[in-house]
Parts: C-alpha cells; structure tokens; sequence
C-alpha cells in the first residue's frame, strides 16, 4: 500500500500539487486521471522521487520516502516497476536486453538467471521470442508490452504506469488494460496509473482519484463515477467521451 499525505509542490510562483491525500491499495488498479495541467502526472513523480514534494510525505507500506536520503532509497527503487508514457525503450538494445536492463543495474544475478527472467516476462506479456527485436522493429503495442515486461522485471510490489495508452489505438488499449489488471491482481501489486482515457477508467478502474486544479477533487470506483453529483468531474467525463466520439467519425 502505498499513502500520500498533504503532498505539496511548486515551480516558481506556480502551485501544482496543493495539499493531495490518498490511498493505493494492494492488488487493484488505481487510477489518477484530471485535465491537462491538472497535476496527474507531477504527482505521480513525486511518489516515485522523480520530483521532491515541498510538503508532505509519501509511504511504502509505513516506510516513508521522503524523509529517506538517496542510500535509504534504493531498497524502495528495486521494488519499483515503472512504465513511461513513450515506453522509453533503449533503440539500441534489443528486446532482451532493454528486459534485463534493471537486472542489471540491481541484481548480481548472473546471465543465465537475467536471461531466463526476462524469457518469463516475455512470455507474460505474450511476446515470447521476441528477444533479438530492436524498438524499431516493433508496434505501438509492442512496445507498450515490452515496456511492461522491463516494468515486472524485478517483481515489483509497486507499480506505475504513466499513460500506457498513449498513442494506441482503442483495441490495442483494452489489450494493454487487461495485462496490467491481470498483472496487478496475479502479483498482488499496489498499481498506480495515470490516464485520461475514460474507457481505461470504466474498464480498470477499480479505485479512481480525480485531481481537479492540483487538488484531490474526488475518489471512489468506476461504478460509482457514472452517478456522481461532483460537477468538475462530470464536465471530465463528459469532454473524454465528446473527444472520443469525435475521434471515430470519418
């Protein structure tokens, strides 16, 4: 599980994140959707120390991060699986190697062992000899699984993903949706993931925070989104399946 508690955090005379409290449970989806410039995305960073919050803390199963200098810290990032908006892949590495590229960096497993994890990954994500690939040579989706793959990598307990459905088209997302759900509740993993895509929200959303003007505007379930009274969120919901809509017509 993982809390954040009044998170706070500024750029110049800009207040992005003001005061965010919330929870992410183990071995469910939980989605942080809002707006553009809404702080989604900031907020994301400073739970996994890409950005430091000015205010506030954030909790690994009690074990608070933020107080943590950078030493105390890497136990916390080896239980870390992180997924990037553009799956930052390394174009010069293969499929394999970009797999094993945090076992590398983390593990003193020999190269037999990295190999045969990163096999195992692959073949969770149904990219099973796939190994020699370059980034180049493979799809949107591909990509977006091989990102996945490198995520799991080190059996994370945490996971975050950062619009994994960027730039895919909607069959390809559902794909993308499903393996993360069936990841988080097989691994029981404490998954986070930033997104706009309603059809991600009512298809995964099992705990959903709304961040409205870089506040926590709203939380609750993808059942409970369609009924609720809050204004904000509505007006989200409402332009994310207008833009849809707009998006298919010919």
């Amino acid at each position: 599980m993982i809390e954040t508690k009044n998170i706070n955090k500024t750029f110049g005379d800009n207040h992005v994140l003001k005061g965010i409290s919330a929870t992410f449970k183990d071995g469910i989806t939980n989605l942080i959707i809002g707006g553009s410039g809404s702080g989604k995305t900031t907020f994301l960073k400073c739970m996994v120390g890409l950005h430091e919050p000015d205010g506030g803390s954030v909790m690994y199963d009690g074990r608070d991060f933020t107080r943590m200098n950078f030493e105390s810290r890497i136990e916390i990032r080896t239980e870390i699986g992180m997924l990037f908006q553009g799956s930052a892949l390394f174009d010069s590495m293969n499929v394999e190697d970009n797999i094993m590229f945090p076992l590398n960096m983390f593990t003193t497993q020999n190269r037999k062992e990295k190999l045969e994890r990163a096999n195992f990954c692959l073949e969770r994500v149904n990219l099973a000899g796939k190994n020699k690939l370059f980034p180049a040579e493979l799809s949107g989706g591909m990509k977006k699984r091989v990102g996945i793959a490198r995520a799991i990598a080190m059996n994370p307990k945490y996971l975050f993903c950062d619009e994994p459905n960027s730039g895919l088209d909607p069959k390809t997302s559902i794909v993308i949706d499903e393996l993360i759900k069936e990841i988080t509740e097989e691994y029981n993993t404490t998954t986070i993931i930033v997104t706009h895509d309603m059809n991600s929200v009512m298809g995964i959303g099992e705990n959903i925070v709304f961040l409205h003007n870089g506040e926590k505007w709203w939380e609750g379930s993808s059942k409970e989104i369609g009924s609720t009274d809050n204004p904000e969120l509505n007006d989200f919901v409402f332009a994310s399946k207008f833009m849809k809509a707009l998006q298919k017509k010919p």
